[in-house]
């Protein structure tokens, strides 16, 4: 029930960029961010200044719709345990980029990464190398490639290691990486490791690529881990597995993937967007 509502949740945010007039020029990308988890969560973009300065909260089942030209190279994670003042001050448990809202700098490890470099051929991966702290999966729609979904929807906090796990209260709220805590070359693929020939799986990191085999588990995890996309649209789901629906809204049409059997479906005009929202605009 929880997944359905975030699907409606950005079809409503889609459809009213759509009304809005907004025009979105065709070598920009739209950028849909759903919270799937059970609470609210601070999710953190840099360079932050097309991603409303970088931070904000976003509460279960929320979603948010933000555009970003190519060109642009960064970096999405969560934040979670959160608690700022009305000025934007304050302190995060995981994922933390200093005492501002707002991020200007990269989050404090360990925290889970999508990274993107947006041109005429995309490059974007997840990246758990810094560690975990929530699922996050990307899913690209409607682009020409690979294209294919990256992320962990796995939550690793509760198979962690006791000697990566982060707690709080008695509680994993994250899990480090091996190169955090143990700070040598080989974990850290530095030195004589600082390579693809030499720096190997370890056993944390295999733990990591068994449990999310299309994120990094460590520095030159390249093959399974990064993947290429022409011209796509991105949903980033926090807390979501990767079969959920989502849907977003390009060249006039509606796209959404409806399942893993259908795969992407366009539909076309405005009314379909309404018929869609209109479950949810009740409830409101």
């Amino acid at each position: 029930m929880a997944e359905h509502q975030c699907w409606l949740l950005s079809v409503f945010l889609i459809f009213i960029l759509i009304s809005s007039g907004v025009k979105v020029s065709e070598s920009a990308r739209i950028f849909t961010i759903i919270n799937g988890c059970q609470e609210t969560i601070w999710p953190a973009i840099t360079p932050g200044e097309n991603f409303g300065g970088g931070g904000f909260a976003l509460k279960s089942g929320q979603s948010i719709v933000f555009t970003a030209p190519v060109g642009w190279v960064g970096r999405i994670w969560g934040r979670t345990g959160c608690n700022f003042n009305r000025n934007g001050v304050g302190t995060c448990q995981t994922g933390s980029c200093g005492s501002s809202l707002k991020c200007a700098a990269s989050g404090k490890p360990p925290a889970s990464l999508a990274e993107f470099t947006l041109a005429a051929l995309d490059y974007y991966d997840v990246s758990l190398v810094d560690g975990f702290n929530i699922p996050i999966v990307v899913t690209p729609i409607n682009g020409r490639g690979n294209c294919s979904i990256a992320g962990c929807d796995s939550d690793l906090r509760s198979s962690c290691p006791a000697e990566l796990s982060v707690t709080a209260n008695g509680k994993t709220i994250a899990c480090r990486s091996a190169c955090d805590v143990f700070n040598t070359d080989e974990y850290c693929c530095r030195g004589v490791y600082g390579n693809p020939v030499t720096c190997q799986p370890t056993y944390y990191s295999r733990k990591f690529k068994d449990a999310c085999p299309t994120a990094y588990s460590y520095a030159y995890d390249d093959p399974t881990s990064i993947f290429t996309c022409s011209g796509t649209d991105y949903v980033i789901r926090f807390c979501s597995a990767r079969s959920q629906p989502v849907c977003t809204y390009h060249d006039n049409q509606l796209i959404c993937n409806v399942s893993k059997s259908k795969g992407f479906k366009p539909l076309i005009g405005r009314w379909w967007a309404v018929m869609l929202a209109l479950p949810l605009m009740i409830n409101l």
